[in-house]
């Protein structure tokens, strides 16, 4: 696989590479030979001689540019950037009982972060990739995106708004060699990122214990392969549409998610 993807002569910026989905990337990619910089708020636990750790807050203009030149001091170009950092607030837009209800300052911190760190990291990078000619940018979108989600409204309209960057920026950037992938995965494995708050809440605005709601990770019937998602599976899916193999890859969200679909 190494040796096909030939990935040994790109760099890629990961956007939140120190957990869950982000961090199986990063790992992957250096495995394969790919220079690689986590743009994170914290540093992972993987070490390795190709990666770069810069402590990174994607919904600042000035640390976005910081990440990026601080990416082009250690690794001389940039050739793809992963758009994964992403932040996720399970609220009802009408609670009566007022417990979970969105509010502006949950709404203004999941755009700022799932939608304004996307546009910003991307038009950095981009910016090197026209002077290149050539460049990959992979969007984390995700299956609400498509689908929306129950308690997730505006994580899930954050992801559909993703996926409307994707599709738009495929043609802008077409033109100068540039591919923009989206990918939205479904039900993935546990990732540590399902926080006990997190699955109160989500539970909450489904009418749910945090008992029931964990019952609903293992059900797989609606999954026509009959389980669920691993995050090394959506790491392949980014090595290899990155890599020049996927070079006529463009302008689509690819769906991860066993085969599920609304019908």
């Amino acid at each position: 696989m190494e040796e096909w993807l030939n990935l040994k002569e790109k760099t890629a910026i990961v956007t939140g590479g120190s957990s869950g989905i982000g961090a199986a990337i990063v790992k992957e990619l250096c495995e394969l030979g790919a220079k690689v910089t986590n743009a994170d708020l914290n540093e992972g636990e993987f070490q390795h001689e190709n990666l770069l750790f810069v402590k990174t807050d994607v919904s600042s203009r000035d640390s976005v540019e910081n990440v990026v030149t601080q990416t082009l001091e250690k690794f001389e170009r940039v050739d793809c950037l992963i758009n994964n950092a992403g932040i996720n607030m399970p609220a009802l837009l009408v609670d009566p009982k007022g417990r979970h209800e969105i509010n502006d300052n949950l709404f203004e911190k999941m755009i700022s972060v799932n939608l304004q760190g996307i546009y910003l990291m991307s038009q950095q990078v981009s910016k090197h990739f026209v002077n290149q000619g050539a460049g990959v940018i992979i969007n984390m979108s995700s299956e609400s995106g498509l689908e929306g989600s129950e308690g997730q409204s505006i994580y899930a309209s954050t992801k559909a708004a993703v996926n409307s960057l994707t599709r738009s920026w495929s043609k802008e950037l077409g033109k100068h060699g540039i591919r923009v992938v989206g990918l939205a995965p479904g039900i993935m494995e546990e990732t540590g990122l399902r926080t006990l708050a997190y699955e109160e809440s989500l539970a909450y605005t489904r009418s749910l214990t945090v008992d029931e709601l964990r019952e609903g990770y293992s059900k797989t019937s609606t999954i026509p392969l009959g389980r669920s998602g691993k995050l090394t599976e959506v790491a392949d899916a980014v090595a290899y549409l990155i890599s020049n193999r996927a070079s006529y890859i463009s302008g689509v969200t690819i769906n991860i998610a066993g085969g599920k679909t609304r019908g």
